[in-house]
């Protein structure tokens, strides 16, 4: 989804680390609707070529590497895991826009890079979070993309090696987890809006380049409270970049994720404006279990909110939802598998495993998830 304003809130306090002239804004406000001169700008559709465009794309100011998914270990004990890489430029790269940084410190940088990783474990009951902040300079951070890595400190997502460029690792590390995975791709990578071109508002560039990996198999070892324990399960990745904001009248995002047990796939965001009405730029892709897919329209998407939770300084969150979409003859009903699955970062916001249950033309249908929302907590 759109999840630039994660990107956007941590720039704030970071001027001393960008080159000259470069001032980044202090909230999400600030870059709502902003054209980003000097950036390449997402306004038409473009070529993906893969592996390449799993790397970095440094023309645009912003893009995001996503990892969530569900696993379970031998027992049978339930686990979701949430990782996700931001990459936001300060400046322009040089000779693009802007003129090359002067010469002085190898600690000043155009870029920061911000990760978040997640563990929801569901038999304790324990959601556990943590956040990486740090710049773009003296290899504290940064990506590539022959071969694919992403980093920031010890936390990388990135190809197993040269001779399989299709396997990717990831790991981190918090207080009481750790997590190594193996990910192998079961579908090539999903184009999301218009052949790849996902529109978020009526503003010019208002856009990103999207594309998901809608079932990866992955496998490997948890640690947690410094026991391993070998697990396996299935991950989604979403892919974004571009250069633009939300619409002037959008205050956050509710997205869905959703895999379910006979091979189909469902992502759907539902765009939220100041109003608290759905903004007609929500859409989703739906993918079959052969791999064809089809692109789905706000209005062909019904969203009903049928509970709430509330946060101990009294956020309100939804809390499960009724999923229809008619003319694929879907009705789920989604739940989070646990109620508080909320990263008090900056921004603040949701991000949890669920379960799905419904059917399908009739015919019974189950899978798992994840949902993150966005802009219900205040800025801080």
């Amino acid at each position: 989804m759109a999840r630039t304003a994660a990107c956007i809130a941590l720039v704030a306090g970071l001027t001393l680390v960008a080159p000259a002239g470069a001032a980044p804004p202090t909230d999400l406000s600030a870059l709502i609707g902003e054209a980003a001169p000097g950036f390449a700008q997402v306004i038409a559709p473009r070529a993906f070529v893969f592996p390449r465009d799993h790397g970095p794309h440094s023309e645009f100011r912003q893009e995001w590497w996503y990892l969530t998914g569900n696993l379970n270990d031998a027992a049978g004990e339930r686990f979701g895991f949430e990782l996700t890489f931001f990459r936001y430029a300060l400046a322009p790269p040089a000779g693009v826009g802007a003129a090359a940084s002067p010469a002085g410190s190898a600690w000043r940088t155009r870029e920061i890079y911000l990760a978040h990783f997640a563990i929801t474990d569901v038999a304790a009951q324990r959601f556990r979070y943590a956040q990486k902040l740090e710049r773009g300079a003296l290899r504290l951070a940064g990506a590539e993309a022959a071969p694919l890595r992403v980093w920031i400190d010890d936390w990388t997502l990135g190809a197993a090696g040269a001779a399989a460029p299709e396997v990717w690792k990831l790991a981190a590390a918090q207080d009481g987890y750790a997590l190594e995975l193996e990910l192998h791709p079961l579908t090539p990578p999903v184009l999301n809006g218009a052949a790849g071109l996902s529109q978020k508002s009526d503003v010019p560039g208002s856009a990103s380049y999207y594309y998901s990996i809608p079932r990866v198999a992955v496998r490997g070892r948890l640690v947690r409270q410094g026991s391993p324990v070998a697990v396996q399960g299935l991950a989604w990745l979403d892919r974004e970049w571009g250069s633009g904001g939300l619409g002037p009248t959008q205050a956050g995002w509710d997205w869905f994720a959703l895999q379910f047990d006979d091979g189909t796939a469902l992502m759907f965001y539902a765009l939220r404006d100041r109003d608290g009405r759905r903004d007609p730029h929500s859409a989703g892709t739906w993918v079959e279990a052969s791999g064809a897919t089809r692109a789905l329209t706000d209005r062909e998407v019904a969203v009903e909110v049928t509970d709430h939770w509330v946060s101990a300084d009294a956020v309100r969150y939804p809390s499960a939802w009724r999923l229809r979409v008619p003319a694929l003859a879907l009705d789920v009903s989604v739940h989070p598998v646990l109620a508080d699955q909320e990263l008090r970062t900056s921004p603040r916001y949701f991000e949890g495993a669920v379960d799905v249950s419904g059917a399908r033309a009739g015919r019974p249908l189950r899978g798992r998830g994840y949902v993150e929302l966005v802009g219900y907590a205040p800025e801080r």
